[in-house]
């Protein structure tokens, strides 16, 4: 029998979600990806000290500003990609048009 000074910790750890959130800052959205890397690393330590619920709580936040800087990535790069064949494909049309090609 388990001595009651013990807390009651679950076995299974949240995902701390520190290396999605490092690529993403890297490669994605700067500003969120930082903001998943703080509450990445407060999953261990809270997890750790005994604190499930606030563990579980940073995990869901880092998830989130993960995602979002993913997407956020995504989108400027989507974005960017269709700027550049708009305008790269007018500036050919109209090059054509006037005879330089």
């Amino acid at each position: 029998m388990e001595s009651s000074s013990q807390s009651q910790v679950p076995d299974v750890k949240p995902k701390n979600w520190l290396v999605e959130s490092i690529l993403a800052t890297i490669f994605c959205c700067m500003p969120f990806g930082i903001a998943g890397i703080v509450f990445a690393t407060q999953v261990n330590s809270k997890y750790e000290s005994g604190d499930y619920a606030g563990a579980l709580q940073a995990s869901k936040e880092a998830g989130k500003w993960t995602r979002i800087s993913f997407w956020i990535g995504i989108g400027v790069i989507v974005a960017w990609a269709i700027f550049f064949f708009f305008f790269g494909g007018m500036a050919y049309y109209m090059a054509k048009r006037n005879g330089s090609y």
